[in-house]
């Protein structure tokens, strides 16, 4: 499923949780409602929505990172692009706005201030996974 759809790629998300929390990054450019989000970029040809998490990952804050698992899949309602999500381990380096052009910050935050990042919500299976890994 993670194909290119309307001509436009497939975008990957990596759901990073290390120390009790989530990683969270800000654009530069908001997509509609969209302002803070998981580090995640278009899944390029012959990659997969894994792959892609992990380098996107690397390309926007520096971090090496691990996939651990395909939490899910979904067409975006804001978007309408396809979206995969990608639980990630930290393997190293400490997290920066690598993508200046991209991001404008980032923050590891806690279980109770997502609502607070993201008012509309997270994807039933990426809230279920942090509902999980992180402390409440």
């Amino acid at each position: 499923m993670t194909q290119q759809t309307d001509d436009k790629p497939g975008i990957s998300a990596a759901i990073i949780v290390h120390e009790g929390r989530v990683l969270m990054v800000r654009r530069r450019v908001k997509e509609g409602e969209l302002s803070w989000q998981f580090p995640a970029g278009a899944v390029e040809e012959g990659e997969s929505a894994e792959q892609a998490a992990v380098r996107e990952t690397q390309e926007e804050t520096g971090l090496t990172v691990n996939a651990v698992k395909l939490l899910g899949e979904r067409i975006h309602p804001a978007t309408k692009r396809l979206m995969s999500y990608t639980a990630c381990e930290l393997i190293s380096g400490e997290a920066h706005v690598a993508d200046a052009e991209e991001l404008a910050e980032l923050a590891w935050i806690s279980h109770a201030e997502i609502p607070e990042y993201v008012p509309y919500g997270l994807f039933e299976p990426v809230q279920h996974y942090l509902d999980e890994s992180l402390p409440r």
